[in-house]
Parts: C-alpha cells; structure tokens; sequence
C-alpha cells in the first residue's frame, strides 16, 4: 500500500513538473532555464536556428519584413481550373488594384479552382468593412471573407 501512495505521489509531482514545462512558450528558453538542485543548461547557438524552432508568440517571420498569422481576407473571384478562369482572376485583380491600390491583391490557384483574394486583416470587423466598400463601390457582389494565413509587416 505504501508503495502505491509513493508512486501515486510521484507521478502527481511529475505532472505537476511537465504542466510547468509545458508552459514555457520557447523550448530553448525551457531548457536554460535554471531549477535549484537541477543541473543547468547553457545552449549557444545562432540566430538563423531560434529562426529554425520558431518565435516564442508561435509566429512565422518572412524575409520580406512580415509576419505569417491567421487573420482574414476577401475573396473576390472563385473560378474554375481552366485558362480562361486564370485570365478572369487576373482581370479581376487589376480591376480591384485600379479601384482600390491601397489593398493588397492575392491571384492564386487553390486546386481545382483561381481566385482572387483582397488584403490581410486580423479581425474580421476590417475584413467586413472592406468587403461592403467592395460590394458597394467596386460592384463585386459575390465578395465574401475567407480565414487565411495574413502577412503582417513588422
């Protein structure tokens, strides 16, 4: 019976430790980190590897200057895979660059089909706004909000 309460009492205390552990945002960090009669951990290493294992925020970094995180955008066209729905995606995007330049626009194909995407919003609320001004002022009635990864810039 003893021999089961200690075990019983080593495993909570383990599972304590990993949900402490578990919190640490950054691997590296976790590991330096310094626990009273505990070895310590000293890792050096480059910047191009913390790059490698992430930000501490979960954050993908581009070498444009931009940051990679869910958010929202507006799909303008959706078409099929043929050329012809290529050249109407693409004939949509230079109508949205004209009326609108100071949204960015997204041309890309997403099998089976092209579309045309407009900007990079974190919240949906921006994404909303835009897609009515769009529907209103631009005449693309068939506008709806899509989640996707966003670019960000720093």
């Amino acid at each position: 019976m003893r021999t089961c309460t200690l075990y019983f009492c080593l495993f909570l205390l383990s599972m304590r430790y990993a949900c402490v552990h578990a919190q640490e945002s950054h691997i590296v960090k976790s590991l330096e980190r310094y626990v009273p009669g505990e070895g310590r951990v000293t890792i050096h290493q480059g910047p191009e590897i913390e790059a490698l294992l992430g930000s501490p925020h979960g954050l993908e970094t581009s070498d444009d200057g931009t940051i990679k995180m869910a958010g929202y955008r507006v799909q303008v066209y959706s078409g099929g895979n043929s050329r012809n729905s290529k050249r109407e995606a693409e004939s949509v995007a230079s109508r949205v660059k004209s009326g609108f330049p100071e949204l960015k626009v997204y041309t890309l194909f997403n099998p089976p089909r092209w579309l045309c995407r407009v900007g990079d919003f974190l919240s949906i609320e921006e994404a909303d706004a835009i897609m009515r001004k769009l529907r209103r002022e631009g005449g693309f009635r068939e506008a709806v909000i899509v989640k996707e990864q966003v670019s960000i810039p720093l």
